[in-house]
């Protein structure tokens, strides 16, 4: 694995936030940025026409990878740029550029190579494939278009049921590279003999729950608090979906880090639901970081 910031670029304005979000994290973690850019050849009926041929085709994505690295040189003096041309099937090859890197960064709705990440196919087989961390970008409001707030929190989403390191790990170290404080944010739901029963929450039961998650959370976090001591961590319990709560929490961050288990099975990879929401919905970046 080389230590680089790489990116899937395509034209889109989401690529083009993608990699103005990538320069300025690799600025932050003292690292160089590598532009992919995936040419599938054309097929034969579509090459032999004058106007849409394979010269054309190939011409217009070597002038985009090149546009986008003077773009990012001019807006990011003294950072180091380089490009690749790929040529093949973008989801497997991005997978393995994902693979070969310290994070991959795509937009969330690219044209072209990527082919939309929020409308379907690539960017997702991406993110549910690579075993190094996503990051997803739309187009926004700040800088050359990233979105987010880089001034915001970093949020982090925590399942206490399976806490593992690396989105942690990856959430803490993030926060501290930017100077932000660290908003963890657990969901929770009633005893299931509740909803099996039909009965209201009683709300002495419910304070009662809710201490008790309070209480896990705050325990999960305590050696990483120790670990990261200039990293200002707010915690926040509440009794919600946890995809929504994520939603509502990008509104105003930086970031939105979740995990997402590696499944080495058959049936192929996947997400996870809360994960694949949090993609189709949050207003921020969201990274996604592989766990075992």
């Amino acid at each position: 694995m080389s230590r680089t910031i790489t990116v899937g670029v395509d034209g889109s304005a989401e690529s083009r936030a993608a990699a103005q979000w990538a320069a300025r994290e690799a600025r932050l973690r003292g690292l160089p940025v590598k532009l992919v850019q995936v040419w599938q050849p054309v097929p034969e009926p579509m090459a032999e026409a004058p106007l849409l041929g394979a010269d054309t085709h190939q011409h217009w994505t070597e002038r985009i990878l090149r546009e986008a690295a003077d773009g990012l040189r001019s807006a990011h003096p003294g950072l180091e740029v380089s490009t690749e041309q790929l040529t093949g099937q973008p989801a497997e090859l991005l997978a393995a550029a994902a693979g070969e890197a310290e994070l991959l960064v795509l937009g969330s709705r690219g044209l072209g190579g990527l082919g939309g990440f929020l409308a379907g196919s690539v960017g997702q087989s991406v993110v549910a494939h690579s075993e190094r961390p996503v990051v997803l970008v739309r187009s926004g409001e700040y800088g050359a278009g990233a979105a987010g707030d880089p001034a915001g929190p970093v949020v982090l989403g925590l399942d206490l049921k399976a806490p593992d390191a690396a989105p942690i790990e990856f959430a803490f170290e993030a926060a501290e590279r930017g100077s932000v404080p660290l908003r963890v944010v657990h969901a929770w739901n009633p005893p299931s003999y509740y909803y099996a029963y039909g009965m209201a929450m009683d709300p002495e039961v419910t304070t009662t729950v809710a201490h008790s998650h309070a209480a896990a959370l705050d325990e999960a976090l305590r050696p990483w608090r120790r670990k990261h001591p200039g990293v200002e961590v707010v915690p926040e319990s509440r009794w919600i979906s946890p995809a929504l709560l994520l939603v509502e929490a990008s509104r105003d961050a930086s970031l939105v880090v979740v995990g997402r288990r590696v499944r080495r099975s058959p049936v192929g990879a996947h997400i996870g639901t809360v994960a694949h929401a949090v993609l189709h919905h949050a207003a921020a970046p969201v990274a996604v970081v592989a766990h075992d």
